[in-house]
């Protein structure tokens, strides 16, 4: 591949784009680069024409994973055992990065976990503003792929946390006028769905009929899936979105509230178009769903990996929930359960007397049967004004044309109603 065509393809094509595909994945899931992709990178790599955050990420994750034989030749494009001395490598690669970064940088490269200090410092840079104290995306790009490889400890998710609540916006900064019933906040995956549709307004519905005023947590799809999210979703069902926390003192819509995560923070929404560059998903797909700006009293929330799923719940403590909802393997990792393979939600508290409690309750119980399914409904390329069709129908008369929709919707009640039901009777509700 000549050089001269590398910065006009898209960043899923170009050949470090593929290299982060395949070992960018996890430490146990990576897959070794082949000869031919391997010499493809190489030659970008001393091109000089590769995407920094490309650079970064590429580099970031095959250290982490740790690479082969052959994939440690890469390194005579930055020096002789270049890969062996992380602060010659961290110089080569990031020849502008403040030297006050370096400490940082070089622990990330030899597999440490960060201190909160230290993971608060990491976040103030990678949400910064671009100076020229600031502008090193290479350094940007390798530090979220390690930390996303190797999987992000609680303390660095708490100095990250610490970090992207001090970019919040001028209305989200002091504390929401007091509301008269406790905020339910609703975040699933930003990147949306692709084959199937979202039920998540319903969700804010039900929450609202249990005495709770919900929170749609939305935002700009930052990929890999580009073709319906909530906040497309929302967009077509009409819904403002919230401007700034005093607007939480007007009355709900059916929907409850949305709120963007552009007027959140603009700082947040910058990154979205980063994370479509660096492809693979950064600790920002787990942190910005626990952001909790309202002070909001229960998080609702899902993950796709199990593994997952207690530390969401962690965070969500740590953020000041004082009680988490969270689904395990919802459909294409939406708050909508999947209908056919194992499910069920995580929940978690925190008591006035500081005491954590969890309980899981799985949807193989004799009471979730009833919504069972041999398969999935494959919705081919859903699109936002049919999923609010669906939506006002089904909220208008419990019922659409859908059998499927109106199914999962009593199903994804019946399931959190459990779960909101022992939250109550631990916090004493």
């Amino acid at each position: 591949m000549q050089t001269a065509n590398l910065l006009s393809l898209a960043p899923g094509d170009t050949p470090l784009g593929r290299g982060i595909k395949l070992i960018g994945i996890g430490k146990y899931g990576s897959k070794p680069l082949p000869p031919d992709l391997l010499e493809e990178c190489r030659v970008s790599l001393l091109s000089g024409e590769a995407n920094p955050l490309q650079v970064g990420a590429f580099i970031g994750a095959l250290l982490t994973k740790g690479p082969t034989d052959a994939e440690r030749t890469l390194e005579t494009c930055f020096g002789r055992d270049a890969f062996s001395h992380p602060t010659f490598l961290v110089n080569k690669l990031c020849p502008e990065l403040p030297t006050i970064f370096l400490p940082i940088a070089t622990k990330l490269i030899r597999g440490h976990h960060l201190q909160i200090s230290e993971a608060r410092q990491l976040g103030d840079y990678l949400f910064g503003e671009q100076t020229r104290e600031t502008s090193c995306e290479t350094f940007r790009g390798l530090a979220v792929s390690i930390l996303r490889v190797r999987h992000e400890s609680n303390d660095e998710y708490q100095g990250l946390y610490q970090a992207a609540m001090a970019t919040l916006a001028p209305g989200f900064q002091k504390a929401p006028p007091a509301v008269e019933q406790p905020i339910v906040q609703l975040a699933e995956p930003f990147d949306g769905v692709e084959h199937s549709y979202l039920i998540t307004p319903l969700l804010a519905h039900f929450f609202q009929q249990r005495s709770y005023q919900p929170l749609s947590m939305v935002g700009r799809t930052p990929g890999p899936k580009q073709t319906l999210n909530a906040h497309d979703l929302y967009l077509h069902l009409g819904c403002s979105f919230l401007q700034s926390a005093h607007e939480l003192a007007e009355p709900l819509t059916p929907y409850g509230w949305v709120l963007d995560q552009k007027a959140l923070s603009p700082a947040l929404d910058r990154w979205v178009d980063r994370r479509r560059v660096l492809l693979k998903r950064p600790f920002l797909s787990t942190l910005e769903k626990v952001l909790n700006p309202a002070r909001a009293h229960i998080l609702v929330t899902s993950v796709f990996h199990i593994t997952y799923q207690m530390k969401m719940a962690e965070l969500a403590l740590m953020a000041g929930f004082d009680g988490a909802i969270v689904l395990k393997r919802g459909l294409e990792g939406s708050l909508a359960p999947a209908t056919s393979r194992a499910t069920g939600v995580l929940c978690a508290v925190r008591t006035a007397t500081n005491h954590l409690a969890f309980q899981n309750f799985d949807a193989d119980r004799p009471d979730f049967a009833r919504f069972r399914t041999e398969s999935e409904v494959d919705v081919l390329q859903p699109q936002a004004a049919d999923n609010a069709r669906l939506v006002r129908q089904f909220l208008s008369s419990g019922q659409t044309p859908s059998a499927d929709f109106d199914n999962r919707v009593q199903f994804a009640q019946a399931l959190y109603g459990r779960g909101l039901d022992w939250i109550e009777g631990q916090l004493g509700k």
